[in-house]
C-alpha cells in the first residue's frame, strides 16, 4: 500500500499521497490516521481521534440499544379437561402478558388417552381466542405437534401503542 487517499479531520480531501506521509501528518496533528475504505484504488484513509470515534461509535450503540424494545413469548398451558375457574384465572394472566406487549403462546396438552380427544383442544383454544380478541390476534392458528396443541396470540398493534405513550 504505498499509496492513500486521505481526508482530514473536517472532511476535506487532501488528496493522494504516500502512507508514510499521511502518517507523519497525522502525527503532526495529534491524531491517528484510520483507513476507513480499503478495497477502494487508492485505499482511503482519514485523519481522526480513533480514541473519540470509538467513544461515539459506542454511545450510538448504547441510544440504539435503549430506544429498541424487547418481546418476549410467554406461554400458558391449559389441559383439556380445565375447569372454569381456572381458565378463566389463566386467561387474566394471558391479559395481563399481551398488556406488558408480550405474546403468548397458549399450549393445550393432552396426556394419556386425552389425545384421541384433540377436538377439545381446539374448542378450548377457541375460546381463548374469542375470550382476548379485543386486545389480541392469533398470529399462529392451533397446530398439534406431538401431545402439544398451540396458538400464539400477540397484542393488537393500537394496543401497545397506548401502552408505550
Amino acid at each position: 500500500m504505498p499509496q492513500v487517499r486521505v481526508i482530514d479531520a473536517e472532511g476535506n480531501q487532501l488528496g493522494v499521497m504516500a502512507t508514510k506521509d499521511a502518517l507523519a501528518s497525522a502525527e503532526g496533528q495529534g491524531l491517528d490516521l484510520v483507513e476507513i475504505a480499503a478495497t477502494a484504488t487508492p485505499p482511503v484513509c482519514r485523519i481522526m481521534d480513533y480514541g473519540k470515534y470509538k467513544y461515539q461509535l459506542s454511545k450510538k450503540a448504547k441510544d440504539a440499544k435503549k430506544k429498541q424494545t424487547v418481546i418476549q413469548v410467554k406461554e400458558m398451558k391449559l389441559r383439556g379437561k380445565t375447569e372454569e375457574h381456572d381458565f378463566q384465572f389463566k386467561v387474566r394472566n394471558i391479559r395481563r402478558f399481551l398488556g406488558e406487549g408480550d405474546k403468548v403462546k397458549v399450549c393445550i396438552i393432552f396426556k394419556g388417552r386425552e389425545i384421541t380427544h384433540t377436538e377439545l383442544g381446539m374448542s378450548m383454544l377457541k375460546r381463548v381466542a374469542e375470550e382476548i380478541k379485543d386486545i389480541a390476534s392469533v398470529e399462529a392458528p392451533p397446530k398439534l405437534e406431538g401431545r402439544n396443541m398451540s396458538m400464539l396470540v400477540a397484542p393488537l398493534q393500537s394496543k401497545q401503542a397506548d401502552i408505550k405513550t
